[in-house]
């Protein structure tokens, strides 16, 4: 398990997020990306044995109304990305792969935000 400070970690987000096509960074819009430690007691937050912890473990979550469901008369405030950190530092070696990660993460929640659901994730 590699780790990284909060700051570096924030830093990789922002680079993953930088790295979009201009046309998805314009869609955007009233989305909050959050880092976390870990998710809330209780929903994913331990830490899996060695060999399945990859599949236990929740990286991200996408909480809110996906962009092609939404309407004018949703008023439930911004959606949220929140990425838990811990947990990919948990399945990573290395800063390159916890990089990477963090990117994986932020394109599969982005994807639920544009309304995919796990399904169409795993076929992308």
């Amino acid at each position: 398990m590699r780790a990284v400070t909060p700051e570096q970690f924030n830093k990789l987000v922002a680079e993953a997020l930088d790295a979009l096509p201009e046309h998805f960074r314009a869609l955007l819009d009233n989305v909050a990306i959050i880092v976390e430690d870990v998710p809330e007691r209780g929903r994913h937050s331990h830490l899996a044995s060695e060999a399945d912890r990859d599949e236990t473990l929740l990286m991200g979550e996408f909480i809110g109304i996906p962009r092609t469901k939404m309407s004018a008369w949703d008023a439930a405030g911004p959606s949220r990305i929140v990425l838990y950190q811990k947990n990919i530092e948990a399945i990573c070696e290395t800063e390159g792969e916890i990089r990477e990660q963090v990117r994986l993460t932020v394109l599969h929640e982005l994807g639920h935000y544009f309304g995919m659901d796990e399904d169409q994730l795993h076929n992308v």
